[in-house]
């Protein structure tokens, strides 16, 4: 994520100037934290949609062992693999701009950082495991089932953070 902190540091001259006109350095820090949130829903989208290179290399060990019974398990996971990039990809902005038809409370936001912190951490560790699948001997009954377990724990996150957003949340996260 853009720290707001650390590109204040390196913000330009005009920047830096309009930071002195009343109102708009609110407006700057909204802003960056808007981009903030698009640049980490897009990063961890894109640690998912990479982590797909090891399903593919696992995929066609299966292949080249004959074991094409296996590939619909395969196909399963990645299905809901893809509906996890593609949640995150259209999620709901996690800061609402000015004319917003939904407004983001500023006092929510700790919560939905500290909440996609715990998303990022959970992206990182279950794309590691996605690509170790491509040196993996285990068979797909053996994999499968607890993969699509955390993928479904995370698109369980992804709800959340939605909900949380839409003002809807029941209370903490439950995973």
């Amino acid at each position: 994520m853009i720290d707001p902190q650390e590109h204040a540091k390196n913000r330009g001259l005009v920047e830096s100037i309009l930071q002195y006109i009343p109102g708009f350095s609110g407006y700057l820090s909204r802003e960056y934290r808007r981009e903030s949130d698009s640049m980490t829903r897009t990063f961890l989208a894109d640690q998912l949609q990479k982590s797909k290179k090891g399903l593919d290399e696992y995929g066609q060990t299966l292949v080249g062992l004959g074991a094409l019974d296996q590939l619909p398990l395969l196909e399963r996971l990645r299905s809901r693999l893809d509906l996890a990039i593609n949640r995150l990809r259209a999620q709901m902005p996690g800061y609402s701009g000015f004319f917003d038809f939904v407004q983001v409370d500023e006092g929510l936001l700790t919560d939905i950082y500290e909440h996609d912190l715990s998303l990022v951490q959970q992206v990182d560790a279950l794309a590691k495991e996605i690509q170790g699948l491509g040196t993996s001997s285990l068979s797909p009954a053996q994999v499968v089932p607890e993969l699509t377990a955390k993928i479904d724990g995370l698109l369980g996150k992804i709800d959340h953070r939605e909900n949380m957003l839409k003002g809807v949340a029941a209370g903490p996260d439950a995973s």
